[in-house]
This record gives structure tokens, C-alpha cells and sequence, in this order.
């Protein structure tokens, strides 16, 4: 079984293991999932350039099916990248979306769901990119995995330093606002990565439709740690 496929057991396997990443529970009634393909006809209508009234369309999502959290976007191929020449500096546009979007208001905290140390971190300052980003190294069954969490509270960066130990549960970020939070209405990308690559403090997380097969492999189903009932685990 090749590291990735070895992972993903590795996780399904742990599923009792893992703390919440947030103290909302993401299988409330008050949960939904969230369509950011081109079938949502409403985002179709908004200038996503606009962060503000990108910000309310998502409100209006929400709303539309009474929730108060939307969920998200593994392997989902997105129109929204559109909005940033970040993703489309290539032949093919980079629309394929790699983690799992918990669209929750800005100031909330966030947690690692297992011990980990810092990988590294930094600030992805582009437009529509992460923003304040924090790469967490953990361990199971001797395999090291990488968890990113995007779209951070510079504040969360400050006393950070590659290896800086975090426990089970601990608070490790808050969920920025933007513009601070790369130009994003509140939201926080969680993505399992099998392994780095020499990456430092950035990770890809959107890609081409034809590199699927590769980055399915690199970065598993992330919900595998959040488990939520509104999403395929």
C-alpha cells in the first residue's frame, strides 16, 4: 500500500482519536453544505471580486437553508477562483479545490485535532490567496502527515516558531477577517497533506483538473479528521 492510501486507513482507523477543530459541532442542524461549483446560480450573479458582497452572498447561502456554518468543497471543481489572477497565471485555471471551506464567522478559534509541532508558517499575502497560514506536522502508526489551516488572523502568527509544540486540543489560530485573511469572506481551509514536498509555510491548495489523480493521492479527504455528517467521509 503506497503512503497515501496507508494515510487515509491511518485516519479512518483514529476517527475516536481526533479533538475538534472548532467548538461549533459541524454536524448540527445548523450545518450545511455549500456549493461553490457553477451550478450556484447566486454566486453566478455577484461580482466575487468584491470581497464585501461576496460576504453577503455567503450570508445569503446560509440563510437560504437555516444555518449558521457552511461546509465544504473537497475535490469540488470551483468557478470562484476566477476572481484572482493568482490561480489562473497558466494554461489551465487552477479550480480544483484540495480541502475542506468551514465558512464560520471571523474571531472564531480554531484547534489541532491531534499533538503536532509547527512545520512552518507564514503569511500568503495575494489576493484571494491564504493569508496567515499555519502548516501543523503530526504523527500516527509512525507515518508524518501535515495539516494546513488557511485564511488565519495575523495575530495567530505571533509567538509561532518551526517546531513549537501544540497539544491535543489546544488553540492553535483563530479564523481571520478580511482583508487580512487574503481578501476571503470568514472562513477557515483545513487540508491534510500527505507529504510537504520542501514546502515552507504554503501548499497548493487548488489545482488543475488534470493533476486530480495526483493531489486526491497528496491530500486526503479531510473530513476523515472533522467528520462531519453533511459531507462524504
Amino acid at each position: 500500500m503506497d503512503d497515501s492510501k496507508k494515510l487515509s486507513a491511518i485516519l479512518r482507523r483514529h476517527a475516536h482519536a481526533f479533538a475538534p477543530v472548532f467548538d461549533a459541532d459541524l454536524n448540527a442542524d445548523t450545518v450545511c453544505r455549500l456549493d461553490f461549483t457553477e451550478s450556484n446560480r447566486l454566486l453566478q450573479t455577484v461580482d466575487l471580486r468584491n470581497t464585501e458582497a461576496f460576504y453577503q452572498a455567503v450570508q445569503q447561502l446560509l440563510q437560504q437553508q437555516g444555518a449558521r456554518i457552511g461546509v465544504g468543497g473537497y475535490l469540488e471543481n470551483r468557478f470562484i477562483y476566477r476572481r484572482s489572477p493568482h490561480f489562473n497565471i497558466q494554461a489551465e485555471s487552477r479550480n480544483l479545490h484540495l480541502g475542506i471551506d468551514v465558512w464560520i464567522e471571523a474571531g472564531t478559534p480554531v484547534y489541532t485535532p491531534l499533538a503536532a509541532t509547527v512545520h512552518s508558517f507564514q503569511d500568503n499575502a495575494n489576493f484571494g490567496d491564504y493569508g496567515p497560514t499555519i502548516i501543523l506536522a503530526h504523527e500516527l502508526e509512525g507515518i508524518t502527515f501535515y495539516t494546513l489551516y488557511g485564511h488565519l488572523t495575523r495575530t495567530s502568527l505571533d509567538g509561532l516558531h518551526v517546531g513549537k509544540h501544540f497539544s491535543k486540543g489546544e488553540q492553535i489560530a483563530e479564523v481571520g477577517p478580511y482583508p487580512e485573511n487574503g481578501d476571503w469572506p470568514p472562513h477557515l481551509h483545513f487540508q491534510v497533506i500527505q507529504s510537504m514536498d520542501g514546502k515552507y509555510g504554503d501548499f497548493p491548495g487548488v489545482a488543475t483538473l488534470a493533476e486530480r489523480e495526483k493531489y486526491e493521492l497528496l491530500c486526503p479527504n479531510p473530513n476523515l479528521i472533522l467528520q462531519s455528517r453533511h459531507l462524504p467521509g
